[in-house]
């Protein structure tokens, strides 16, 4: 439901001790040392104790060296270096913040005093102190670096971009800047690009973090199918054998293994989000009239996590719940984003806020429940719940498994999507709900008007397949099954929605290699409003899901517009909610277990009108009240649930 898992590499250059066992570096900005021999001795046998992991030792050389020359900036930075590897900031920030005034022309120092800064959450100041080490020396990779990564935490990506693609020009081989220049990339839908910059990394550093995974997900956006099968097999094997093989959202697009995502979390996780070594919350018991519930997205606003959850917001009952939003993402100034705003006792955009900062205003409003609904989706920022702001910590909604980080207390879900012998596989605790566990857009309207089928670029004739998901959910052996259902049918065409040209030209010659005419093939142009988007289903005969990463809310959409959809259910969760959604709609003989039966079903159903229209007839007259079609019964059972846990607590 979040989108695309589109974040930087999310490493920084550290910062290395000075590499000599002989002299400090010199720098043409520094004033000649006019220290004693003897003196000289000290600073380079700290620098040899530092290099040599004693760090302790060299510590007390440092401080000894400065006490006759604080102004010395390799032992100022040496010193800093030794501040920051155990951990304290502020000591290294104050002996900074002195040593960049008295020494203002050696570009480490202000690196060092950057790096501290960014480190304490003073994004502005470090930004000018990486500026600073920048001017002084151009070509200073690491500070490029580190200030790329500090400018895309501040949502400044086209100036990161740049950062990074400064340091390639004088290492074009630097992996850090290759990794982080081709994730911007993907945020600016450079695909083609990321993917050059990805085949680079590989080339040159092939175990690089994640790169094997980020390139299989980035060629799957453009339906570029190359080395597919190699490639997914190479990806898997190293998620079982626990390397950082790839990133936990990309590998449900290639695998439908619940116990190989549980692998695939628990590695990320451990490595990206780790648990802090003291929890904000120490085990207090909050005394409230109401439970104060807080829900942290970057989606509160025109986005399918925004339109599941604001008819749920709105109908909290407001009794029981103070209700908090934690915005991580941007005001679009959308109708649904003012319907949101107004539905909570207090709203906090907290998107220039670091995550220590929200984190600690989540246990200063004392939180009861704090419900996460991004996981490791677009813009999520998993070390808020690091920090155990809260007593109850919940994974909900737009990141479909679990997170694999020890600190999520529970995950909401139901008896389709979760069944009881794959709990095993989540490190949540599972909760289920009565129903589906995907809330009802509500509010969400579809346009009286149905276009023709002219008007869509669609045959008048003909049986009209539709999958209006991502490119990255169409893996070859599902395409294969799509074009045997067109050679199947005489004179039926799919129905897609690419991003962009070069997915529809690759999607077109696959279907060409397949023998189909790629005139067959249409693609949909997008819509500025969703209410004429939604009307368009109307037109469609029978949607075909896509496997193993299932149609989510866009299999809910299809449905609210009364347009059946076959599914192939798999053995983890994102291959289990189309399934779980027709379930709740009462259609589960719609739901399929293997790619002979799905092929089967919508070839029957293709050559069925009458059995079609049943299925469309079933789903007009669909209970009045029913939880999948309405929030208000929908939030029954979420507010038994979210009571029942902050009684657990």
């Amino acid at each position: 439901i979040g989108g695309g898992d589109r974040c930087d590499d999310g490493r920084i250059a550290s910062l290395p001790p000075i590499m000599s066992s002989s002299a400090p570096p010199t720098s043409t900005a520094i004033p000649a040392a006019a220290e004693a021999p003897v003196d000289r001795t000290v600073l380079i046998q700290a620098i040899d104790l530092q290099n040599r992991g004693q760090a302790v030792q060299a510590e007390q050389l440092f401080l000894r060296y400065l006490q006759r020359h604080p102004d010395d900036p390799v032992a100022l930075y040496s010193l800093a270096v030794v501040l920051l590897q155990r951990g304290d900031g502020g000591g290294a920030v104050a002996l900074l913040d002195s040593g960049v005034r008295r020494v203002t022309g050696f570009a480490p120092l202000w690196f060092a005093h950057a790096t501290a800064l960014q480190g304490a959450g003073r994004r502005d100041e470090a930004l000018q102190s990486y500026q600073r080490a920048i001017d002084l020396q151009p070509d200073y990779a690491e500070a490029l670096i580190n200030s790329g990564v500090l400018l895309r935490e501040m949502h400044r990506h086209g100036e990161a971009l740049l950062r990074f693609q400064r340091v390639l020009e004088v290492r074009p081989d630097d992996p850090m800047a290759l990794s982080n220049s081709a994730t911007l990339l993907t945020e600016f839908r450079r695909s083609a690009e990321a993917i050059a910059m990805l085949e680079r990394l590989l080339a040159c550093q092939p175990d690089y973090d994640y790169a094997a995974g980020m390139l299989c997900y980035e060629r799957l956006h453009l339906c570029d199918w190359r080395d597919f099968d190699a490639l997914s097999a190479q990806v898997i094997a190293g998620v079982r054998a626990g390397r950082r093989a790839c990133k936990s959202l990309p590998l449900m697009a290639i695998s439908d293994s619940a116990a190989d995502q549980q692998r695939c979390a628990r590695t990320f996780s451990a490595q990206r989000y780790p648990k802090a070594a003291q929890s904000l919350w120490r085990g207090e018991r909050y005394r409230h009239d109401r439970i104060r519930l807080a829900y942290v997205s970057p989606d509160l606003r025109e986005h399918p996590v925004g339109h599941l959850m604001a008819g749920i917001f709105e109908q909290h009952d407001r009794s029981r719940f103070e209700l908090v939003a934690v915005s991580l993402g941007p005001d679009d100034g959308s109708r649904l984003r003012e319907r949101m705003v107004r539905s909570f006792d207090h709203f906090i955009d907290a998107r220039t806020m670091t995550s220590p900062q929200i984190a600690a205003r989540l246990r200063e409003l004392e939180i009861d429940v704090a419900v996460d609904l991004a996981g490791y989706t677009a813009d999520s920022r998993n070390e808020i719940f690091g920090l155990r702001p809260a007593p109850v910590q919940v994974n909900y909604l737009g990141y479909p498994g679990t997170l694999g980080n020890g600190y999520m207390d529970y995950i909401l879900a139901d008896r389709h999507v979760i069944p009881p012998e794959q709990v095993r596989c989540y490190d949540e605790q599972v909760v289920y709900l009565p129903d589906a566990y995907l809330p009802p857009a509500s509010g969400l309207q579809i346009a009286e008007r149905t276009p023709t089928r002219a008007e869509c670029g669609l045959p008048e004739d003909g049986v009209v397949f539709c999958s209006f998901n991502h490119d990255y959910k169409i893996l070859p052996p599902l395409f294969a099954l799509w074009m045997r259902l067109l050679a199947a049918v005489p004179g039926s065409v799919l129905w897609l929605m690419s991003r962009n040209e070069i997915s529809q030209r690759n999607l077109r010659a696959s279907a060409a290699a397949h023998g189909i005419d790629p005139a067959r093939l249409v693609f949909a142009q997008r819509l500025p409003r969703v209410e004429d988007h939604l009307a368009r289903y109307r037109v469609a005969d029978l949607f075909l899901d896509t496997h193993p990463y299932n149609a989510h809310s866009t299999a809910a959409d299809a449905l609210l517009a009364g347009l059946p959809v076959v599914t192939c259910s798999g053995q983890a969760f994102p291959s289990r909610v189309a399934g779980s959604l027709l379930h709740a709609a009462g259609l589960p003989e719609l739901v399929t277990t293997s790619f002979a039966d799905y092929e089967a079903l919508a070839l029957a159903l293709a050559h069925d009108p009458a059995r079609r229209a049943a299925l469309r007839q079933r789903l007009a007259e669909r209970p009045p009240r029913h939880p999948f079609f309405h929030a208000r019964a929908f939030r029954r059972p979420l507010r038994t649930a979210l009571t029942a846990l902050w009684r657990q607590a």
